[in-house]
């Protein structure tokens, strides 16, 4: 039982990736950054989805850190893209 929630959650991640692949690329605005964003929206989503109500399995528990570090990503690209909406003159570089 286990394996088979595990292979429905990877099952569920996996659909996601591609399908915001799929629509990211017929719209025609297909990024590293956009791809990264939605991804992580779709693995907080399937991670909220399947997850048990009583006993969280070891492999779950893992995720913690996936998500962190997608998080702090998110992060990276915000300051980003909030520097280069930014004029040069309130920069203090």
């Amino acid at each position: 039982m286990p394996t088979t929630r595990r292979q429905r959650f990877i099952h569920g991640q996996l659909a996601w990736m591609l399908a915001t692949a799929l629509v990211l690329a017929l719209l025609g605005s297909l990024s590293y950054e956009l791809f990264f964003v939605l991804s992580l929206i779709g693995l907080l989503i399937v991670t909220e989805l399947t997850a048990p109500l009583n006993v969280t399995p070891g492999w779950r528990r893992r995720l913690f850190w996936l998500i962190a570090i997608g998080l702090v990503g998110f992060g990276v690209i915000v300051v980003r893209r909030i520097l280069e909406i930014l004029p040069p003159e309130v920069l203090p570089i």
